[in-house]
């Protein structure tokens, strides 16, 4: 049903630099790339992860209760994308962990405050 998410940036060149590496981890990479935005995925037969600049000119904000959850695939792979975000940069909203009893899952903020989890079935 997504096909794909947008969050904002004000520096472009970090945020690609920042969701290569992190995402790398995901064998996702950029798809698409303009002067505005950078479509990170698998493929484009899946949803995308897409960083840009709003396009109203003005600077880019965190929408309060909005978060990005990303399917890491392993427990393992949790823990190796939340240490990756915060060796970008990133800050961390939470440590890997389980969650309930079918979710292990790791919180991080991208380096504009985007809020973003890292989750596997348990």
């Amino acid at each position: 049903m997504i096909a794909y998410v947008t969050i904002g940036t004000n520096d472009l060149a970090k945020a690609k630099a920042f969701y290569t590496d992190l995402l790398g981890i995901i064998d996702a990479k950029p798809l698409m790339d303009s002067e505005r935005t950078c479509g990170f995925g698998r493929n484009f037969d899946q949803p995308l992860l897409v960083v840009g600049k709003p396009f109203d000119g003005k600077p880019a904000t965190v929408g309060n209760g909005v978060m990005v959850a990303l399917a890491a695939g392993s427990k393992e792979n949790v823990e190796r994308l939340h240490a990756k975000a915060l060796e970008l940069g990133g800050k961390d909203e939470g440590a890997p962990g389980l969650r309930g009893e079918q979710f292990y899952m790791a919180y991080a903020r991208d380096l504009d405050g985007n809020k973003l989890a890292f989750f596997a079935m348990a």
